[in-house]
């Protein structure tokens, strides 16, 4: 695998308000969080950039929105903010895609020439599926690192459920299989970016 010297970490909405399981549900991937601080770690490391992005919810029942302590990256992730040699952007969205967020996360990318994006975060199927699909639709070559990505239970119609770990296996077959992306793991994107 080749990670390019300007291949850009997207880190989609490692927040706060995720570890409310009683909102949540149950999640898959305990792992998730090392990884996600491993993959930040190397880009500073090597001066990569990164893209930190934010869900400001506007559902009121979400601990995600703005002026709760839910919508406030996770600890280890704004420890880490400023401190690489790279480039360094915060996008704020409303929905899905990192691409429908503020700043233009696409038109910064484009500026700085960067043709290839690494996701990791949270949801797996939601938030990271959608931004994955978005990229490799706009063009850009998209690595997902599954493992520092987590996803919740989740109910659907006719009576129809489906475990944390079903749902990621199902973005990972999707993106991976209908070439949105290509799906590996940590360790991989770790080592071929050092």
């Amino acid at each position: 695998m080749e990670i390019a010297e300007n291949a850009a970490l997207v880190v989609v909405d490692v927040q706060k308000g995720f570890e409310e399981s009683r909102f949540w549900g149950p999640r898959n991937n305990p792992g998730a969080d090392e990884n996600i601080a491993s993959l930040i770690d190397v880009w500073q490391r090597t001066g990569r950039p990164v893209v930190f992005v934010r869900h400001d919810s506007v559902s009121e029942r979400s601990p995600l929105r703005p002026g709760q302590q839910g919508n406030d990256l996770k600890d280890y992730v704004r420890e880490r903010r400023g401190k690489g040699a790279g480039r360094e952007l915060l996008v704020a969205k409303t929905v899905n895609s990192a691409f429908y967020g503020t700043p233009d996360l696409d038109a910064w990318l484009k500026e700085a020439g960067i043709s290839q994006i690494v996701l990791t975060g949270i949801q797996t199927n939601l938030c990271v599926e959608t931004t994955a699909r978005m990229g490799g639709n706009l063009g850009y070559d998209v690595v997902v690192a599954y493992d520092a990505t987590h996803t919740f239970d989740l109910a659907g119609p006719f009576g129809w459920r489906r475990t944390a770990d079903e749902l990621g296996q199902a973005s990972a077959v999707s993106l991976h299989g209908d070439g949105f992306a290509r799906v590996v793991l940590t360790k991989e994107v770790v080592d071929a970016a050092r």
